[in-house]
């Protein structure tokens, strides 16, 4: 499954996301470390695309609130070993150099580490996001980078044109040579004989170690740049190099042939609510069940999920759902939801469409719908959300398509 290319790259992951779309599910954790999929995090599906294509050299450079990731990968990400040429390292923003502080901006946070990436001279570096939702083999972007003698190869994505004012957009030519690239635009550019779409820069790339070593470089010394790959550096390479772009479609990975291409930022709370959802599905477009491209986390041992009363009106039952290991549900009815580890859902209560993250308690007679519950809340008995919109509103954060979030805090002050 490794390719020969992987093997002579490092995957350099950007965690340090914010995630302040995501309001208070990031209060005490990045974006990257949010849980998803019921026991998984979000910055597993990159790292577990790094290692199922072959790479075995992982960099992760931390930033906001990184504990929880840190921890999380400790835990879930320590079996690779150095006498078999593998690495995996957490940078965190740690004053590596003189002067400088935090990171401040993606090209800075891989200057700042340059002696760590240059310590273990890997032949390419492909750059990623710790922060979205995908299957990707990135040996087939590898490829096209040496094929084409690339400066940088950018992996696009085909969104519809009323989304791609929140990514940075490329123009390319009929070789995939990037002519154009314009970052998060109000009147962004649509692909070519097709207005509907445009094509964007999934912030994926593919360098050549020793001249991204040079551009973050240049870059660091520019007293008018931002350090950034997506505001500097690519438009940079664009203007000055040989950008190439990389289509998705090409390197996604699929259970089924006709299945279409999978990618979500879910970034919002309607987008993470509505990307754990849509794992429901009786087909769902995210397949967790491949065992061909398996996404590896931190794996607690926990005994398997309880179902227990079986009486009319008491009885524990889940439908069209996830539920993750060391859940009971006691009595209680749960539809098309994920139930994340150890949550306890008590007699009378019922769950539908809702995302319960690990370690909640739902109080006896509780029912919640379009819910987002945060870690370790702890639900009274017989409250009532997702049927009173405006009461909704004034206790928990409430999104204008109805999703709520509630965490333990807005609890106590009800």
């Amino acid at each position: 499954m490794s390719g020969p290319l992987a093997r002579s790259a490092m995957a350099y992951v950007l965690a340090g996301g914010r995630g302040s779309r995501l309001h208070e599910l990031c209060d005490n954790r990045a974006k990257p470390a949010v849980y998803f999929g019921g026991k998984s995090r979000i910055i597993d599906f990159t790292l577990s695309n790094a290692l199922n294509s072959g790479i075995r050299r992982i960099a992760v450079a931390t930033q906001y609130k990184a504990h929880s990731l840190i921890r999380h990968m400790q835990r879930g990400w320590n079996f690779f070993r150095p006498e078999r040429n593998e690495s995996f390292d957490i940078l965190p923003a740690s004053q590596r150099i003189a002067g400088a502080s935090w990171y401040a901006g993606t090209a800075d946070a891989v200057y700042q580490n340059l002696d760590i990436i240059e310590g273990y001279n890997p032949e390419y570096i492909v750059l990623l996001a710790g922060d979205h939702v995908y299957k990707m083999d990135y040996e087939p972007m590898l490829q096209q980078h040496v094929e084409q003698k690339a400066d940088i190869t950018v992996a696009t994505l085909a969104v519809p044109i009323e989304q791609a004012k929140h990514f940075g957009v490329v123009h390319v030519d009929e070789n995939e040579l990037i002519t154009d690239f314009i970052e998060k635009s109000a009147t962004p550019p649509h692909m070519p004989g097709d207005p509907t779409q445009a094509l964007a820069s999934m912030g994926i790339y593919v360098f050549n170690t020793k001249f991204l070593i040079d551009q973050v470089r240049r870059d660091a010394h520019d007293p008018h740049s931002q350090h950034d790959f997506g505001k500097d550096i690519v438009p940079y390479l664009v203007k000055y190099g040989k950008a190439v772009s990389h289509p998705f479609s090409r390197s996604c990975v699929r259970s089924r042939e006709e299945a279409d291409v999978y990618w979500r930022d879910a970034g919002t709370i309607d987008a993470y609510w509505e990307a754990n959802i849509d794992l429901t599905a009786v087909v769902p477009q995210l397949d967790l069940f491949d065992h061909n491209w398996p996404i590896w986390t931190y794996a607690e041992i926990t005994p398997p999920a309880k179902f227990v009363h079986d009486e009319q009106g008491r009885r524990g039952m889940a439908v069209a759902s996830l539920v993750a290991g060391g859940c009971i549900v006691s009595g209680a009815a749960i539809k098309r939801s994920l139930v994340g580890t150890g949550a306890r859902v008590h007699s009378f209560a019922s769950v539908d469409s809702s995302v319960i993250l690990p370690q909640v308690d739902i109080g006896r007679g509780a029912r919640l719908t379009k819910v987002v519950v945060d870690k370790g809340t702890q639900i009274p008995p017989k409250l009532v959300v997702g049927e009173d919109p405006e009461l909704d509103a004034e206790r928990f954060r409430r999104t204008e398509s109805g999703i709520c979030l509630i965490t333990q805090h807005m609890i106590d002050r009800l």
